[in-house]
């Protein structure tokens, strides 16, 4: 179809193409402001501790967090000099490395979450109150796919 966007539809497209560069940097400001971490390294961390055993397969882990491989290597190297988490082989297949949450990963999460999750409400959900969040939840699952589910 080549016919152009009326009006509305091309707010909406200029809006949610905004949004999706505004929005998650501004939460990364936030976070890294109150906490130190991006919201890569968040997300890992929220990743982790909802594992069994506070572990996952990094290539699992990359696939979640919609990393490449080596981006999540890095990641993780940085965390690990942190002490936030920790790398071990994998026990199913020895050739495979897993991540896994340290105690000290897990206690920097926990204190990351409040300020985060304001952040979420404030930027984010406040704004988009009005509208019917089940009808925004179910056009943003078609827009983006469903939400990858934790293997194990």
């Amino acid at each position: 179809m080549t016919e152009p966007l009326d009006d509305v539809e091309g707010r909406v497209w200029r809006a949610l193409a905004r949004a999706l560069v505004v929005v998650p940097r501004d939460l990364e400001t936030d976070l890294q402001r109150e906490s130190g971490l991006t919201l890569g390294e968040y997300q890992v961390l929220v990743i982790l501790s909802e594992s069994p055993g506070r572990r996952c397969r990094m290539t699992e882990l990359a696939s979640l967090v919609g990393l490449s491989a080596s981006r999540m290597t890095r990641l993780i190297a940085a965390l690990t000099a942190r002490g936030d988490t920790t790398r071990m082989r994998d026990g199913c297949d020895r050739r495979g490395m897993s991540a896994v949450l340290t105690d000290a990963g897990f206690d920097r999460l926990e204190r990351a979450y409040p300020a985060h999750l304001a952040s979420v409400r404030a930027r984010v959900l406040d704004p988009l109150r009005a509208l019917d969040a089940e009808a925004l939840a179910e056009a943003l699952e078609v827009l983006a796919g469903p939400i990858p589910q934790l293997k194990g």
